[in-house]
Formats: C-alpha cells, sequence, structure tokens
C-alpha cells in the first residue's frame, strides 16, 4: 500500500437545500402544541414579529406594502431561493443569524406598570394551578417505614429494598439479598436482610417487592378471603398449569371440579400481579386537532383549519419605517434586515403548512369518506405515494404533513395516519384493509364455540370462507398482537365437562 500527501482537485455532485426549504419542513412536520411553542420563542426573539391584533394580512397587502416608496432596498427584501442555484449566499445569511446588536438598540415601546403587573400576577396564576407532582412508590414505601420501630441496620437494609423497586416493574425486588450487603457478610447479616425484606413485604400496597409472582399474589392473600385455602393451593402449586389453561390437570392433582377451579380463578383475578403499577404516572397528554372536518349539504366532507389555534403573525411596522426613514444607523439596519428576512421566513412557512396540511387532509377524507361514514371496517387500504401523486406533492412531504397530526371527525380525534392502511387481496380480487381483517378475526372468536375454539388454521380457513386470503402465520401475528389468546387459553372447560 503506498500513502502519499498532496492536493487532489475532484469533482462531485452534492445536494444541498436552501435554508428557506429546510425551515418550511421543520415548520410543516411540527404538530400544532409544538408549533405554538416554536411561534412563542420565534416572539421573544425577533423583535420584528407581532401578534396580529386584527385579520392577518392578505397577499394584496402585502404586496402592496413591498412595492410602495417606503418599502426597504433591494438588498433588505425577503430572500427568493433559486432551487437551481447553490444558495449560497442563502446559507451566508442563515449562519448571520445568531449575531444580536448590543442593549442600547433596544427602542421598542416600553411596558407600563399595569402590564407588568398583569404578567406577574397571570405567571403567578399559573403556577397556581400546575399539578403537584404526584407521591411516588419510594415515597410512599418511606414513610411507612417511618413509623415502624425498628433496628436501625434493620432500617438501613430496607431502605436499600425499597431503593431498588421500580413502579414501572410492578413493584418487584429484581435484586438479590447479598448484593444489598458489604462484602464477606456473614450468616447474621443475611438474616437481618432476609428480616428487612419481610418488613418491606408487610407493606402497602400487599405484594410489593416480591421476587416472582407467586410470591407477590401469596402476599395478597389473608384468611378471611373467600376460598383461600384453594387460592393458596393453586397459587403456590398450579400457578403455571393455570396460565396455560390446563384446568384437567389442575383437577387431576388437587380434586377439585372445574366448576371450583374456575371460581377460585375468578377470585384470583381481584388479586394485582404489578401492584407497584399504581404509582406510574398515568397523565394522557391533551391532544389538539390540527384539521377538522364538517360536512356538507352535499355529503362531502370538507376540511377546515382553525386559525385561532395558531397565533397570526405580522412585521412590525415601528421597525419597517426606521428602515424607510433613514433613522437607523448602518448596523441598525443591518440587524433589521436581517431579522426581517428570519421573520418573513417564518410568516411564509407557517401558511406553507396550513395550505398543504389543508391539501393532504382533504385528499385523505376524500378517499376515506365510507369509512367515516360507515366505520372502521370499511376503510380502504391506502399508501402515502397515491396521495402524493393525487396532490402532486413528494412523498415525503406527505409523510412530514401527517407525521403527528390530528385530525377531528364524527368518529372521534384521530391520528392522521390512522387512514393510511395496508391490505390484501380478497377472492374476487378487490383490495381490503388490514383492519377490516382484524375486525373480522374479532368477530370470529367472539362468536366460537368455546368448548372447541378455533385454532388459528381454523380461523384461515374461515376468513377464506368469507372471501378474505390470509396466511395461518399472519393470523397468528395478528391475534397476539390484539391480545387474543391460543385456542388451549380460550378453551372452556366447564362446557366440555358438560
Amino acid at each position: 500500500m503506498r500513502l502519499s500527501l498532496g492536493l487532489e482537485a475532484r469533482q462531485v455532485q452534492v445536494q444541498k437545500l436552501a435554508p428557506r426549504m429546510i425551515q418550511s419542513m421543520e415548520i410543516l412536520q411540527l404538530p400544532l402544541m409544538a408549533l405554538q411553542e416554536r411561534i412563542e420563542q420565534e416572539l421573544s426573539e425577533n423583535p420584528l414579529l407581532e401578534m396580529a391584533e386584527s385579520e392577518p394580512e392578505s397577499s394584496d397587502e402585502r404586496a402592496e406594502r413591498t412595492e410602495s416608496p417606503d418599502a426597504p432596498s433591494e438588498s433588505e427584501q425577503e430572500l427568493v431561493v433559486d432551487e437551481k442555484a447553490d444558495n449560497a449566499e442563502d446559507f451566508e445569511r442563515l449562519d448571520e443569524l445568531d449575531r444580536e446588536l448590543p442593549d442600547f438598540f433596544d427602542e421598542s415601546p416600553r411596558r407600563s406598570a399595569n402590564q407588568i403587573s398583569e404578567d406577574a400576577d397571570r405567571r403567578q396564576d399559573q403556577f397556581a394551578n400546575i399539578e403537584a407532582r404526584p407521591e411516588s412508590l419510594h415515597d410512599y414505601l418511606l414513610h411507612q417505614l417511618g413509623e415502624l420501630d425498628l433496628d436501625p441496620e434493620v432500617r438501613d437494609v430496607a431502605e436499600r429494598i425499597i431503593s431498588s423497586l421500580d413502579a414501572q416493574d410492578g413493584g418487584y425486588f429484581r435484586s438479590s439479598l447479598e448484593d444489598l450487603l458489604p462484602p464477606h457478610s456473614d450468616r447474621s447479616q443475611l438474616k437481618l436482610a432476609r428480616q428487612a425484606l419481610g418488613v418491606v413485604q408487610s407493606l402497602d400496597p400487599p405484594g410489593i417487592a416480591a421476587r416472582d409472582l407467586r410470591e407477590c399474589l401469596l402476599l395478597q392473600l389473608t384468611s378471611d378471603m373467600p376460598l383461600y385455602e384453594e387460592l393458596r393451593t393453586i397459587i403456590a402449586n398450579h400457578l403455571d398449569d393455570l396460565r396455560d389453561n390446563r384446568l384437567p390437570a389442575i383437577k387431576r392433582k388437587t380434586g377439585y371440579s372445574i366448576e371450583h377451579i374456575q371460581e377460585t380463578w375468578n377470585e384470583l383475578r381481584k388479586l394485582n400481579p404489578k401492584p407497584g403499577a399504581i404509582f406510574i404516572d398515568a397523565h394522557v397528554p391533551t391532544v389538539t386537532p390540527d384539521i377538522m372536518i364538517e360536512k356538507g349539504d352535499d355529503g362531502r366532507y370538507r376540511v377546515i383549519v382553525d386559525e385561532y389555534r395558531t397565533p397570526q403573525l405580522r412585521i412590525s411596522q415601528y421597525y419597517l419605517n426606521r428602515l424607510a426613514t433613514g433613522t437607523a444607523t448602518e448596523d441598525e439596519r443591518e440587524y433589521i434586515r436581517r431579522k426581517l428576512n428570519a421573520a418573513q421566513w417564518l410568516i411564509d412557512s407557517i401558511e406553507q403548512r396550513r395550505n398543504t396540511l389543508v391539501k393532504v387532509a382533504q385528499a385523505i377524507v376524500d378517499y376515506q369518506q365510507r369509512f367515516l361514514d360507515e366505520g372502521p371496517e370499511f376503510i380502504e387500504p391506502l399508501k402515502m405515494q397515491q396521495i402524493a401523486e393525487k396532490v402532486g406533492f413528494h412523498v415525503t412531504t406527505i409523510s412530514r404533513a401527517v407525521d403527528d397530526k390530528w385530525i377531528q371527525t364524527p368518529r372521534g380525534i384521530m391520528p392522521l395516519r390512522r387512514f393510511f392502511v395496508g391490505g390484501t387481496q380478497s377472492n374476487d380480487g378487490e383490495e381490503v384493509a388490514w383492519d377490516a381483517i382484524r375486525i373480522k378475526l374479532q368477530e370470529l372468536v367472539d362468536q366460537e364455540d368455546k368448548s372447541n375454539p378455533y385454532s388459528d388454521e381454523d380461523l384461515m380457513k374461515q376468513l377464506a370462507r368469507h372471501g378474505l386470503k390470509v396466511a395461518r402465520r399472519t393470523i397468528t401475528k395478528y391475534r397476539q398482537k390484539m391480545g387474543i389468546p391460543g385456542s388451549r387459553q380460550r378453551r372452556d372447560w366447564a362446557k366440555v365437562d358438560h
């Protein structure tokens, strides 16, 4: 191998995106809540941006202002991206956007004392309405531990055990007691650790700090519970058989009847297999739809964008006047020009986002009208490429437009991606969506004879009788995704005995 140092000229073709195009794609991909945060950030950082108190500026008014004698010079106009050029000047301007002038440049109108006081009151109200942090599993257990009169060494190990518990894991004790003790610990210290574990397991919620499911369920049993002895016997010795619905095996080993085993099983279902999970923050974030649809008199759905959810922006006339009248210094003029370009880019990107969302959503709604009218089983197979061809956009633009976007429909609020589904061909050659197949699969399972439930092979044959060609492995995959147990777990042994 020969190595050498030197200069070499090579010609390569590199694709570069103009800064304005990059920003447009970023704005398009933002969901509504993130877009509102982005607008608030830009309003705080760019003094040329203002909230429009009246109706948004029309394109004619914008053109009239641009062509007026007071408009900025040619060097101050908004950037026009030449898609055929390398846009080197655009990249230079983008790199300069972060430069700021000294503080003395701030000549914006000062807020009054009343406005400052109102803002402070509003912030205080916001803090007062913030939801308090829920009590964690560790805090709850440590609080109970503090009320017990324990030996300091036992308390110390018990605190270590509590610190190792994870609410996401259900509050199980997955470590070993030896790991919590110092190296070369003797039997007395291990005995002390077992005592500490027993203390933690005696705390509320019942079943906490169990080392496996069997121990978790046994810890929750009390002698006053119905069928206490049967529960203890089945949990301690036959939990695997119960999991696999092998009730005849339990009957043979215990002498209990099938009806008695099922009655015990019903009581067992009242126990909590993950006691620590109640401390998981189950807060569901609020979903705000980006678009809505309404049905016209002609029966066709029309897409509507709620303009009130997106703040209307405009360019500050104050700074435009400073440019037009020549009262600004050269440094100030350069600062205003840069911020003017950034503000105009943002306004145009938001408008382009709105127009793109309307076109894409309208095409999707038109295609899936039967789904909206008649229900999920009538959804049509749809790919993004089909919508891209219909509206004349690239498929990546469609993907960005529907990403994290929600639509309010007569059937509830749902993500736009919900309308894109794959499918297969029926026996007569028609395309059938996978959603329709899953609905039919659930219907077959619900209506089957529980004394002899369908196997996956049987389900495949039943779907074929309804004109749906689906492979057996596909049946297994969708059954598992839908949380439907296998045929053995679905068998009702009480009906078999009779």
